[in-house]
């Protein structure tokens, strides 16, 4: 039997899991620009609710600043807190299979090749 914090992080886990399915699938008609060719890097707090940016229009580059609600066909952001404070590297092309974090997508070369601001899906 799981502890009630165990299952918190399942619950966590699958919510994350659920929104990098919404988003990065290739049936969604909201597709991501490439904001950056590399991750960046964040000491985050625990218990502070942040909010990635999904769509790759934020100025404010990894952390959402609303620019998703000005254009209809951007994804929302994925909104997430951690248990303890780190060091992470969130995803900056947009693209990772395990929103908010970096996967080494931004290394294939299809985000290499492609424009910054640009969907190359």
């Amino acid at each position: 039997m799981y502890g009630l914090g165990a299952r918190s992080v399942c619950l966590q886990t699958l919510s994350l899991q659920m929104r990098s399915h919404r988003y990065y699938t290739a049936n969604t008609s909201k597709k991501a620009v490439i904001a950056a060719k590399h991750p960046f890097e964040a000491e985050l707090q625990a218990a502070k609710v942040y909010s990635w940016c999904a769509c790759g229009h934020s100025k404010k580059q990894p952390f959402c600043d609303g620019s998703h609600r000005s254009i209809p066909s951007a994804p929302t952001p994925l909104t997430f807190k951690l248990q303890e404070a780190k060091k992470v590297w969130l995803c900056g092309c947009k693209h990772s299979k395990s929103p908010p974090y970096c996967d080494g997508t931004h290394k294939e070369s299809w985000i290499q090749q492609a424009d910054i601001l640009t969907s190359p899906l």
